[in-house]
């Protein structure tokens, strides 16, 4: 019997050996991507899929089932763990449960919950402010008993860093995970040593977030390895990357009038069907073709 996403993300934690990179994916394309470019694990960021679903920056607009419907087809286009980003998990510990459960059955292997006050906003934006350590408690507790499957990872956010400091961000992730949480994440320490204070006061299983331009400062994988973390999270490093392919095309196609000299800033059109899969549904179509189709 095959273990299904949620232990295979268990597995590759416990036997990872140098910290695992998780690149973020806002659509099932960009899943593919991540799977074909040999990454182990998908981070589904609410971030990503807020700004390219709805073009709209990251401050709590996207709906549980937007999420829901995204990360149902990135688990139905690729065979890795998902990672999923539920922001605060949609309101009170009820909702939380709701919100584990409909992931779930999704297809997520993890689930973050954060404890910004709704509406959420960015980690890197200012004006955040985070609920009462013993309210997140709750919400955390609510997810850990909602899963059905309990290789499904819980994954505590606190971003009480911005208003309080990093010594009560860590008092509350201890909190968080003394409740069940099963990864830690402090979002945006910003200095060097604030990132090592984390790891030598909360023992568990960190993740780092590297935000491009953000408040925290970028550190390479050996560093994360050196600093105790065990994910290095780069949530929307390839869609930011995506948008500069895409104004390159367009900017080409608006001075020349045409993409005839353009084709090198674009993957090819074998290789776009390729990506998306069309030779087995090729396959398929045959496979199940009726004399009358034939």
């Amino acid at each position: 019997m095959t273990s299904g996403p949620a232990r295979l993300l268990r597995d590759l934690i416990a036997n990872r050996g140098a910290p695992i990179l998780v690149p973020g994916a806002a659509n099932a394309l960009s899943a593919r991507v991540i799977q074909e470019s040999g990454f182990r694990a998908v981070y589904v960021t609410g971030a990503g899929v807020t700004n390219t679903f709805m073009g709209m920056p990251d401050l709590g607009l996207l709906s549980l089932s937007d999420l829901v419907a995204h990360v149902s087809a990135m688990a139905d286009a690729v065979e890795l763990p998902l990672l999923v980003d539920a922001d605060t998990g949609f309101g009170n510990a009820i909702n939380v449960r709701h919100t584990v459960r409909s992931l779930e059955r999704a297809g997520a292997a993890a689930i973050q919950i954060e404890d910004q006050v709704s509406p959420k906003r960015c980690g890197h934006f200012a004006g955040k402010s985070v609920i009462s350590a013993d309210e997140m408690v709750m919400k955390i507790k609510a997810a850990v008993d909602a899963r059905h499957d309990d290789d499904v990872m819980v994954i505590a956010r606190t971003d009480a860093r911005a208003s309080f400091g990093i010594e009560e961000a860590c008092e509350r992730m201890a909190r968080y995970h003394e409740a069940g949480a099963d990864i830690l994440f402090v979002e945006a320490p910003e200095t060097l040593a604030e990132l090592r204070y984390v790891t030598e006061h909360v023992p568990g299983i960190h993740i780092a977030n590297m935000v491009e331009g953000g408040l925290t400062p970028p550190v390479s994988r050996d560093q994360l390895a050196e600093l105790g973390y065990a994910i290095g999270l780069y949530a929307n490093a390839a869609m930011r990357g995506a948008v500069v392919g895409m104004r390159a095309v367009l900017e080409h196609l608006a001075k020349q009038g045409d993409t005839i000299e353009a084709e090198s800033l674009m993957i090819d059109w074998l290789d776009r069907q390729s990506l998306v899969r069309k030779p087995l549904f090729d396959e398929l179509e045959a496979q199940y073709a009726t004399q009358d189709s034939e």
